[in-house]
């Protein structure tokens, strides 16, 4: 074998060695198993806030008081801004599992164990299809009924403000 020839099939030794997976690639095993991944409690609150909100006879969620101050607190110069899709929702995130909170005010008229089911169907599909956490469960507290004529507090808070 010519000098030309080694070079050419063997790799210079330079005292430094490369880790050569088999078939001369670098790196070992499947590229989506090289590191970890984590997701964070707020972006599953946030997913499951929004997932929550899109169905039929959610008002609102989170407590009256909780809306109330989130909204006084969003309208305050300087103030830190809640993530108001995150209101409403606490997320337990572990390695593989995570497991919701969620506090939710419903239409009047509608059939709030029904309402829950679809809340809790919606969430639950939501969650799993974009951070592939298991959801081993997710707990719901109505904390009110929002009649017809009610106003919003939202609404009142924005106008005390003003």
């Amino acid at each position: 074998m010519s000098d030309e020839q080694r070079n050419r099939t063997e790799p210079a030794t330079s005292g430094a060695t490369e880790a050569r997976a088999p078939g001369g690639k670098r790196g070992g095993g499947d590229p989506a198993s090289r590191g970890r991944t984590t997701i964070a409690d707020g972006v599953v609150e946030k997913i499951a806030g929004l997932a929550a909100r899109d169905v039929v006879g959610v008002h609102a969620m989170g407590s009256g008081l909780a809306r109330t101050l989130g909204a006084v607190r969003d309208r305050v110069p300087g103030g830190s801004r809640s993530a108001p899709v995150a209101r409403g929702v606490k997320a337990e995130v572990g390695e593989v599992q995570t497991a919701l909170d969620l506090e939710i005010v419903v239409e009047y008229g509608v059939a709030i164990a029904e309402v829950a089911r679809d809340v809790r169907e919606n969430v639950i599909s939501a969650v799993e299809r974009m951070t592939g956490l298991e959801v081993v469960e997710v707990n719901i507290a109505v904390s009110d009924v929002k009649l017809p004529d009610e106003e919003d507090e939202d609404e009142e808070s924005e106008t005390r403000l003003q």
